[in-house]
């Protein structure tokens, strides 16, 4: 359990990091040139990738490869859809609610014993 832990928080925050470094600059940076929004979001993506590599290690020695990919998902979309609402000022819209609906079956099954 102590690992599956590990696992998702490294991975929430590689999510955070990985939601602004491919979006934020759509609010931020709006006005610059794409190479300039380009830069800092590899930069941010750094940051990223020094998170989710070890989550990726660490709980491949306990899940498995599909396990690990549904976990990500779940994780992004868990993510992103207060970003996008909170920070993005988006809408909130049922389509979330079915989205979320669905990876919950996904999880069901990449977790369930069989």
């Amino acid at each position: 359990m102590k690992t599956f832990l590990i696992t998702v928080t490294l991975l929430v925050m590689s999510n955070i990091f990985m939601t602004f470094a491919w979006y934020g600059h759509l609010k931020n940076l709006n006005g610059k040139a794409w190479y300039i929004a380009a830069l800092i979001s590899w930069g941010i993506a750094f940051f990223e990738y020094l998170l989710q590599v070890p989550a990726n290690r660490i709980g491949h020695s306990t899940l498995s490869l599909p396990q690990l990919k549904i976990l990500q998902e779940v994780i992004t979309l868990s993510v992103f859809v207060p970003f996008s609402i909170l920070y993005m000022n988006e809408g909130v819209k049922l389509d979330y609610l079915w989205a979320g609906l669905c990876l919950m079956g996904a999880v069901f099954f990449i977790f369930r014993a069989g």
